[in-house]
């Protein structure tokens, strides 16, 4: 069962791991890349990295990705991969994805879904993926956005609400931890990226902590954004299905089904 937890190094990543890497200011691109290249030989995996590698050094592997260059999306890329490492003797795929400098918010919902679409493929296929950022270059409100959406961390300090979602078997996803009016935003931007892709999205909360007001509203909105979708909830205690309830939420034109 995958859980959340914060790394002190990429040394305690595993496979099917989807990690947010904060970087440093005095982080070299070149020489994580080249860490990572050596671990993935040391174990016997594909490496993929993505990002501004240059193909001239010494020590790389052959896979280097400029998302600029792209056919299609970087998912599609990396599945390519995926699919034929096994056929060329390797135990695994990892992806190091050097994420590049801030973007627009019509860019920051894409790169959501990227990174939706990421922890999907590494829960589904048993990949390491590592997604590295420097803060710096990034706005706080995307930062906490798409470090809910990994349910490993690697930096500092943490810069997400106090909440993970995370793929927990083919047919839904968890969340884990608070979702309360510092993290309700985050929380409606990534149910509605789930909702745009489904047309049912079931999210297990047995280990959801606290659920307050906000978040409630949150995913009422959220929900009401699309037709025709619904989500279920399910594993919400007897205090969130009343609260629920008492918020006026459980109508027909909020489509949330609270499950035991």
């Amino acid at each position: 069962m995958r859980a959340p937890r914060t790394l002190t190094s990429l040394d305690e990543a595993d496979s099917g791991d989807h990690v947010c890497q904060m970087l440093d200011p005095a982080d070299d691109v070149i020489d994580r890349s080249r860490a990572f290249v050596a671990d993935g030989a040391l174990h016997g995996d594909k490496v993929v990295i993505v990002g501004p590698v240059p193909r001239t050094e010494s020590g790389f592997p052959r896979v280097v990705l400029d998302p600029a260059r792209l056919r299609g999306s970087l998912l599609a890329a990396v599945r390519r991969e995926a699919a034929t490492a096994g056929r060329q003797g390797f135990r695994s795929l990892r992806v190091l994805h050097h994420v590049g400098p801030g973007c627009c918010p019509e860019q920051a919902e894409e790169l959501l879904r990227s990174e939706l679409d990421l922890e999907e493929f590494a829960a589904d296929t048993g990949a390491l993926v590592v997604c590295a950022y420097h803060g710096p270059d990034w706005d706080l409100p995307t930062l906490q956005r798409i470090g809910c959406v990994h349910p490993h961390w690697l930096g500092s300090r943490p810069v997400s609400p106090a909440f993970r979602v995370f793929r927990a078997g083919k047919e839904s996803w968890a969340v884990n931890g608070i979702v309360d009016s510092d993290g309700a935003a985050a929380f409606g931007a990534v149910v509605c990226a789930l909702l745009a892709q489904a047309a049912t999205v079931r999210l297990l909360c047995h280990t959801l902590e606290f659920f307050d007001a906000a978040g409630m509203s949150a995913l009422a909105d959220a929900v009401r954004l699309l037709p025709d979708r619904k989500i279920v909830l399910e594993g919400g205690n007897d205090t969130v299905r009343l609260c629920w309830e008492l918020s006026g939420f459980a109508g027909p034109d909020v489509p949330v089904v609270m499950a035991p």
